[in-house]
């Protein structure tokens, strides 16, 4: 180990926890919709339907947890979630043993832990910031981003492994072991941030500060856009997501242990991703880094309804590949804009209010993905969800990013409602920095989805 892994003992709990969550949700991620397909045989609608749940909290409590996190200290909340998470996960093998369970609960219980993962991941991201020296957060979140595509990588292997031993049941036990490691993790961290304090002629009431953030978003050209493109882009991702399992096991005819395999090996596309960012961003600009890692990397997506049995496999490697080489290469970009550009008492909000949209179409895409399965056919409705994975990116071509080589560091007076702090930096000092600020954050979490 090295620089802040080394050094920094409570950065090191925090990575250790976040690596053993990320791990246990590729489990879960392939476990949910497996249960559902092969052990309560549930309908390809109904496995939408779950998938859909997972993601609603995000748009029942996405907005008012930003206020809860910009207002309370972050860490309990974040141990709150990770205990509720752990005894739900634990809760469904139980249930299956004891003859309890069905469709319901298995909504019931995606829905619950949806709730707990917005409270985490909102307060998470507005807590490293105050765990970390600024110069010391780009590093962060390389080392956390790196491991988190390592981790599902390893985590969706698993999850086939899993399924195919034990059951897919069982598979969800191992979620419930990463929560426990992630919770103790988090009480081992010594330090105690200070609660937030107000700010001075802000308002307080709750939807007023939720109101607030949705005008930084609304009201920012770069945060509005960005916004926009990844509801879109989320609504195709899902739509075909949520089929994939259904997909593979009932069209394709793969075993669960192959679907596992093959998740694995596309999710490699998300290091691959991560790994070239850096020199991409310093060779192109960030903004055009950002253009050709959401429109030419994921039109590989158009292979993924190819899919056939034996090499045709391939495919959905290939299509998956660049899908997830693509998103997550713009999540690294997306982030490093967001650190530097958005007030720090505001970020708790920003990451609300833009997840609220973009997350917020994660479960229209899979309510219409299980929709148009069962009105079309799986692979039709594959054919329609990944065709609007690239049209989604034309946002970004039809919008500030195509004008500029680097995204900017501040914004300037006339970005925002409001004016914001500092002025415009986008020639030779943005051109110098934005890629600079890549410089460590080579990696990022393996997910397809934007953030």
């Amino acid at each position: 180990m090295s620089g802040l892994l080394r050094r920094h003992r409570d950065f090191r709990l925090l990575w250790c926890g976040e690596t053993a969550g990320k791990f246990g949700a590729a489990v879960s991620n392939v476990a949910m919709p497996l249960v559902a397909v092969s052990t309560l045989h549930a309908s390809t609608f109904a496995v939408g339907l779950l998938s859909a749940c997972s993601w609603l909290p995000w748009l029942l409590i996405g907005l008012p947890a930003g206020v809860w996190v910009d207002r309370l200290r972050r860490r309990p909340l974040m141990l709150a979630a990770a205990a509720l998470s752990m005894v739900l996960f634990a809760a469904v093998p139980v249930l299956a043993r004891s003859g309890g369970l069905h469709l319901g609960l298995l909504i019931a219980v995606a829905l619950l832990t949806g709730a707990a993962a917005v409270l985490f991941q909102t307060a998470y991201s507005a807590y490293l910031p105050t765990l970390l020296a600024p110069a010391d957060q780009a590093e962060g979140n390389a080392k956390l981003h790196g491991s988190a595509s390592a981790a599902q990588i390893a985590g969706q292997g698993a999850s086939g492994l899993i399924a195919q031993l034990a059951g897919a049941v069982n598979g969800l036990f191992a979620h419930a072991a990463t929560f426990l490691v992630a919770l103790l993790c988090l009480l081992g961290i010594r330090h105690r941030e200070p609660r937030p304090v107000a700010r001075e002629g802000t308002p307080r009431s709750l939807t007023g500060e939720i109101a607030e953030g949705l005008r930084l978003v609304a009201g920012d050209r770069w945060f509005r856009t960005l916004t926009l493109f990844g509801a879109a882009s989320n609504l195709a991702l899902m739509g075909y997501q949520s089929l994939t399992a259904v997909f593979l096991v009932r069209e394709v005819g793969l075993a669960p242990g192959a679907v596992g395999g093959l998740l694995a090996l596309a999710s490699t596309g998300g290091i691959a991703g991560a790994f070239v960012v850096r020199r991409t961003a310093r060779r192109l600009g960030t903004a055009r880094a950002m253009l050709l890692f959401e429109l030419g990397f994921p039109s590989a997506a158009l292979l993924i309804p190819l899919t056939s049995p034996g090499a045709g496999a391939l495919l959905y490697v290939a299509g998956s590949f660049g899908v997830s080489a693509g998103a997550v290469a713009g999540n690294i970009l997306k982030a490093s804009f967001q650190q530097s550009y958005c007030p720090p008492p505001l970020l708790g909000r920003l990451v609300a209010s833009s997840a609220f949209l973009n997350y917020g179409t994660l479960p229209l895409g899979a309510l219409l993905g299980g929709a148009l399965g069962s009105a079309l056919g799986v692979r039709t409705a594959m054919w329609i969800m990944t065709a609007g994975v690239p049209l989604a990116a034309l946002i970004l071509v039809f919008s500030p990013v195509r004008t500029v080589r680097e995204l900017p560091l501040r914004p300037a007076e006339g970005d925002r409602g409001e004016p914001g702090p500092g002025a415009a930096e986008r020639d030779g000092a943005a051109e110098r920095d934005g890629a600079a600020e890549l410089d460590g954050a080579s990696e990022r979490d393996g997910s397809s989805v934007r953030r």
